[in-house]
């Protein structure tokens, strides 16, 4: 009768543990990777353009978006060694949870704010509140990584965490199956505010279940409180203490140091993945949700997968597999590229004659990019010289000025416009090419027929270091299918999602086996510093060669670091790690008795 009443006990302490993946994996799928990247770029842009100088440099989108991904990480990498070390000797492991949880999720809410605050401030603040978000979001994963330790024995590590990581797929897949089909099918400006604020109530509401469920370690002898000076003193003494005695968990650290690499090579894939797509390949932001609705679909399954390998290969050896795979996936993905303009409704700007009227109609495709909103800006300046052959409209959401935007009508389809093009006008525009991330086609009339695409356009392919990459495989082997970018990069999720699950939750599992338990929030803390400083360092390696050189060269560069874990990681002797840290907690607790 005890070991049924302790088996109940324990499965609900798993169903809450799992509870708060299931949770948070809204914030991390519906706004990080789907829906956040796309509008943050559309914001920018409609306030920017393609890009803004700052620091002597010129950011675009993509660049700026990987910026506050990093400086959100910055606090916590510093503060979760020291906040663990407390955790450790007071039973506040599940306080903190809360409060970071708190943090993040109602910064999450307060992102629809953003388009609200006009154009100039909104990109901003979502930048801002999206940087809040992932500080209570890395943070509160500090503790609720402290806590594997104490949900199973090591044998039940790989299960435990693996179907954490398959609960926070099919909770963030099934929210986002939801966010889809309300962009898809519902119109108005409140829809995307919304998928913000539904999104950090979903990770708030299912962490009450955590809250509940999971109950706060015990431990013996308990500190007694002390002053937020005395505190910071204690903790910043243990972490010193614990890496000056570095050779003692000499096989831990080395691990640490192979999760650094890896972790900062498939994190940063995944979280700077949808912009790539949406500034890059040019995805709509309907493609992005649907691959990763997919994504998460497929991970779910596959987590629990690399357990059942886990149990036949050991976790070490199905996880350097998982690596592996990532490189190929990776190096993969530099050789996605949208496929040439051909048909006429497939350019941004469409020129068809019109017997009728004797002159040319101008439309603009309906998706295409918008221009820069704010006057006084590059896009902005180009749209209105040209705004007499231009298919656009006074841009009567901006009241800072004269602002013009692609011009549709109230039901979202493109409206036609004549215009006066003739041979000068369009030498005028053709000029203007160089510069340009539009395309534009012209059918029959005086001009007959002609095409020109803008060298940043996405489709532009040849000036970056690596796109000869894309360029040749799309001649190869894309075109010739007839794959399109969207088909291109749903077959990167599928890939990406059989690996991701896997991958995550076996790294946190055989850190969780070689973790003293009476130290875990101690070490998760520096699992925490490891894991947030590779956040900040690979947005800001792909930010630094996006700047440098191009998009693909920042992809290129986080794939060397995935290569560089791997060969680390054949370094770590997992059993000697699991004898030491078992040590540890002898040590420890005869220590605590005396």
């Amino acid at each position: 009768m005890d070991t049924e009443i302790n088996t109940s006990v324990e499965d609900h302490r798993v169903r809450g543990y799992c509870a708060y993946d299931w949770g948070k994996s809204a914030f991390e799928t519906s706004v990080t990777t789907a829906v956040f990247p796309a509008w943050f770029a559309y914001l920018f842009m409609e306030a920017n353009g393609i890009s803004m100088k700052l620091l002597g440099s010129e950011w675009t989108a993509d660049a700026m978006f990987s910026a506050a991904v990093m400086i959100g990480a910055l606090f916590v990498a510093i503060c979760a060694p020291s906040l663990g070390v407390i955790a450790d000797r007071r039973m506040i492991k599940m306080w903190w949870l809360r409060v970071l949880t708190i943090l993040g999720s109602v910064s999450c809410i307060l992102l629809a704010l953003s388009p609200y605050l006009g154009v100039s401030l909104a990109w901003v603040w979502a930048m801002v509140m999206f940087m809040v978000a992932n500080v209570g979001l890395n943070g509160a994963g500090v503790f609720y990584n402290a806590l594997l330790p104490h949900m199973g024995d090591e044998s039940e590590m790989d299960s435990i965490s693996n179907k954490a990581f398959a609960s926070g797929y099919l909770g963030g897949g099934i929210l986002l199956v939801v966010h889809l089909v309300m962009v898809e099918t519902l119109d108005g400006s409140w829809v995307i505010p919304f998928v913000m604020a539904s999104s950090g109530l979903w990770w708030l509401g299912f962490a009450q279940m955590t809250f509940n469920l999971v109950p706060e370690p015990h431990i013996e002898d308990e500190m007694e409180p002390m002053g937020l000076i005395a505190s910071t003193k204690m903790a910043l003494g243990e972490v010193k203490k614990t890496l000056l005695g570095i050779k003692e968990f000499r096989t831990l650290f080395i691990y640490m140091i192979a999760y650094f690499c890896f972790i900062d090579g498939i994190n940063s894939v995944t979280a700077l993945a949808g912009v790539f797509g949406i500034v890059v390949l040019g995805l709509t932001l309907t493609g992005l949700i649907a691959t990763i609705v997919i994504i998460q679909f497929v991970a779910a399954p596959a987590a629990i997968g690399f357990t059942k390998l886990a149990e036949k290969w050991g976790t070490k050896k199905a996880l350097q597999f998982s690596l592996v795979c990532w490189c190929f996936v990776i190096v993969g993905a530099l050789s996605f590229a949208p496929l040439e303009l051909e048909n006429h409704d497939e350019f941004d700007i469409q020129y068809t004659w019109d017997d009728d009227q004797n002159t040319y109609v101008a439309t603009a495709r309906v998706g295409v990019n918008n221009i820069a909103a704010l006057p006084g800006d590059s896009e902005q300046d180009w749209a209105l010289d040209h705004e007499d052959i231009l298919p656009v409209a006074q841009n009567t959401d901006y009241d800072g000025g004269y602002a013009v935007k692609w011009a549709y009508e109230e039901n979202g389809n493109a409206t036609p416009i004549a215009v006066s093009l003739n041979a000068t006008s369009l030498a005028a525009l053709e000029a203007t090419m160089d510069e340009s991330r539009f395309s534009y086609s012209i059918v029959n009339g005086t001009l007959g027929n002609a095409t020109s695409v803008g060298v940043n356009h996405p489709t532009s392919l040849g000036d970056g270091k690596l796109d000869f990459i894309p360029k040749t495989v799309r001649s190869l082997v894309w075109a010739p299918l007839g794959m399109t970018v969207f088909f291109q990069f749903l077959l990167l999720g599928v890939f990406a999602g059989a690996l991701l699950g896997g991958s995550q939750g076996l790294a946190r599992s055989m850190f969780g086996q070689m973790v003293p338990e009476t130290r875990s929030a101690e070490f998760f803390g520096f699992f925490g510093f490891f894991g947030k400083v590779a956040a900040l360092l690979g947005p800001l390696i792909y930010a630094l060669m996006t700047v440098w050189f191009d998009s693909r060269v920042g992809i290129f560069a986080i794939s060397l670091l995935i290569v560089a874990g791997a060969i680390i990681l054949r370094k770590v002797d997992v059993e000697d790690g699991i004898a030491v840290a078992k040590a540890e907690d002898v040590r420890n607790r005869t220590v605590t008795q005396e």
